[in-house]
């Protein structure tokens, strides 16, 4: 994958955990790397067909000088979350160096790297209690207003009986593609805050309920562990995910089964 590389942008600004950093400047230095196809620009010659790094040095010495953070492990994620959010990257590399920081012996400088990315992932929703349209669409609205998410499709709603012997009702479901810089775990975080936003009560499995949201993919990733299956068991085995999922992601391909979900 191409790059743009700043290095160097140096920031005057207040960040530390003691006080006197929080109201005494010090030096911040960045180096970025923006990760994105520049084989347009290559042939254009345009700048619109590239990231204008001069926009994306004045994004990050505004968010460095008009915010107070303790640890610059935060301002290094939240630089590298503005350059996903403002600019058309699918990565970025943030490096902070703090030259100045208040170590008690000889150095050149300390510092973080982090690294962030747009990643696509798949998420199954149902609903069998109450309004059940009425769950879904708020649920996608919420997904659209958190932060590091955006909403890219939705597929048609379908009714389906209840699985696993325990629901009373009918299942209204969907899948949605979404992009997200989140991790699996803070999605999964944030997930389960928008079902309790949506009154989803847990108490016995499959049973009926206000809201269910299932992440069935997360880009390419195999993720086995106590609170996270990805890609979700079973999912090639019920209609209430594959039929959804095959309307808006019919050539992806699964990282388990090596096939295209048109084919499962």
């Amino acid at each position: 994958m191409d790059k743009i590389i700043i290095r160097g942008l140096t920031v005057t600004a207040c960040h530390g955990v003691h006080g006197y950093e929080k109201i005494t400047p010090q030096k911040f230095v960045f180096d970025c790397d923006l990760y994105k196809d520049l084989s347009v620009a290559g042939q254009t010659d345009d700048l619109n067909d590239t990231v204008n790094y001069s926009a994306v040095c004045n994004a990050i010495a505004g968010l460095t000088a008009n915010n107070t953070f303790n640890l610059i492990e935060k301002l290094a994620y939240e630089s590298a979350y503005k350059i996903l959010e403002s600019f058309p990257v699918l990565k970025v590399g943030v490096t902070v160096c703090k030259p100045e920081a208040p170590v008690m012996h000889s150095f050149g400088t300390v510092g973080v790297t982090v690294e962030a990315e747009w990643t696509t992932c798949f998420l199954s929703l149902g609903s069998s209690v109450g309004d059940k349209k009425s769950y879904l669409d708020r649920a996608i609205e919420k997904l659209e207003k958190t932060r590091g998410i955006r909403v890219e499709k939705v597929s048609s709603h379908i009714e389906t009986e209840p699985y696993g012997g325990v629901a009373k009702n009918r299942f209204l479901n969907c899948a949605v593609k979404i992009k997200t810089y989140l991790t699996p775990r803070k999605l999964l975080a944030e997930i389960n805050r928008i079902e309790a936003e949506c009154e989803r009560v847990r108490q016995k499995r499959w049973d009926d309920r206000t809201l269910d949201i299932d992440i069935i993919f997360y880009g390419n990733e195999i993720i086995n562990d106590d609170n996270l299956t990805v890609p979700h068991r079973e999912y090639q085995m019920r209609d209430f995910v594959l039929i959804p999922l095959k309307e808006i992601a019919p050539d992806f391909v699964c990282p388990l089964k090596k096939c295209r979900i048109s084919e499962l």
